[in-house]
């Protein structure tokens, strides 16, 4: 069963919103990170994962999922792959694309509309760190690194979908988003009015009280005046509807989940956890230095730590995440996991292309209201 007392799951998941009964608790992680050993608590949620993939895959697809992609941002190569990047071909940054992800799934309560990670990279820019990038080398950036594709808005209106018809958003964590166009604030009303944020109570908690180290990523006020019923909180896994689940996946920050979404080419899993698809197969990587640093290191995966909130965690989530993911259909030497920012190859930044990436992927047909 995947679900152990689903009313008392639901009261756990959702204590601020008692209405949104079609989502459920998921226990197959219950206990899994409790062993004493970091490697016991690897191998204790890698059998927990292949559980639950075989779960998922027994359960029902979603009815709609597409990627689109929004703004090519510069980062830091010594984050995105620690310390597995050569130091003789060593590159200061790398590229990322930023991307939203539209999901539509059913309920017991009708068909629901997701976005994932609509970012508002307008605003977004007021991160710290982004913006002293960008003060320091305002030419560069805009010419030849930061690179804007499209926006939420304009993506919607292609597909058909109008403001009201999107049911929630969430976002893998809160790192550099401004959700106050989205939602509203006590300035103004946001662009989507009936939209619910989905977080982890942990990520809002952060968010909420940061230290220096983990300021530096967040956007200033990027959830001020975000009204306490436009937004749900989740503890634990939690199963939204058909083919969709938020499992927690700690590391990166304290309450970063992960998406999965079950299509026809198998168990999409959605972070930020790791910039590309061979951060979790590193051994299969022709970026130089990371096959060898593998192979020296024994290690399974490489993460994305730019905050390195919690590394052993992290590292768990990521062997977590490729083993509901699977492998992938479109190469098997790769699990089929899709970065919310996946690694982009630039001229600028020699080296850092990557040997295999999803860029997009698709499935089923939108449900317009």
């Amino acid at each position: 069963m995947l679900y152990a007392d689903p009313c008392a799951a639901v009261a756990h998941a959702f204590p601020n919103d008692a209405a949104h009964t079609a989502m459920q608790a998921i226990r197959h992680f219950d206990g899994a990170r409790k062993a004493a050993g970091p490697q016991d608590r690897v191998e204790n949620v890698r059998a927990a994962a292949l559980d639950f993939r075989k779960t998922m895959l027994a359960g029902a697809k979603v009815r709609y999922y597409e990627s689109f992609d929004l703004v090519k941002v510069p980062y830091p190569s010594y984050y995105g792959l620690r310390n597995a990047f050569s130091r003789e071909h060593w590159v200061q940054y790398v590229n990322i694309t930023n991307r939203l992800f539209v999901c539509q799934f059913d309920t017991a309560e009708g068909t629901r509309t997701l976005l994932i990670s609509p970012s508002d990279y307008e605003r977004n820019r007021a991160t710290p760190f982004f913006k002293r990038l960008s003060d320091k080398n305002p030419k560069l950036i805009e010419r030849f690194v930061f690179k804007p594709l499209d926006t939420v808005e304009n993506v919607l209106q292609r597909i058909g979908l109008k403001p009201e018809d999107v049911d929630y958003i969430t976002y893998d964590h809160l790192h550099t988003q401004d959700v106050r166009r989205w939602l509203g604030s006590a300035d103004a009303p946001g662009y989507f009015p009936n939209a619910k944020l989905i977080v982890h109570r942990q990520e809002w908690d952060s968010a909420l009280s940061l230290t220096p180290i983990q300021r530096d990523w967040y956007c200033p006020d990027g959830i001020a005046g975000i009204p306490e019923d436009r937004v749900i909180f989740v503890e634990g896994d939690v199963m939204l509807g058909d083919g969709v689940a938020m499992i927690h996946t700690p590391g990166h920050t304290e309450g970063n989940h992960s998406m999965v979404v079950h299509t026809g080419e198998g168990l999409w899993v959605t972070s930020e956890n790791g910039i590309c698809v061979e951060s979790f197969a590193p051994l299969r990587s022709a970026i130089p230095g990371v096959a060898d640093y593998a192979r020296a290191t024994g290690v399974e995966v490489i993460l994305n730590g730019n905050t390195l909130e919690n590394s052993i965690d992290q590292y768990i989530s990521m062997v977590q995440e490729k083993t509901i993911a699977g492998p992938s259909q479109r190469n098997p030497d790769y699990p089929n996991v899709f970065p919310s920012s996946e690694l982009t190859a630039n001229p600028l930044f020699p080296g850092a292309r990557p040997t295999f990436a999803v860029t997009h992927a698709r499935h089923g047909q939108l449900q317009k209201r």
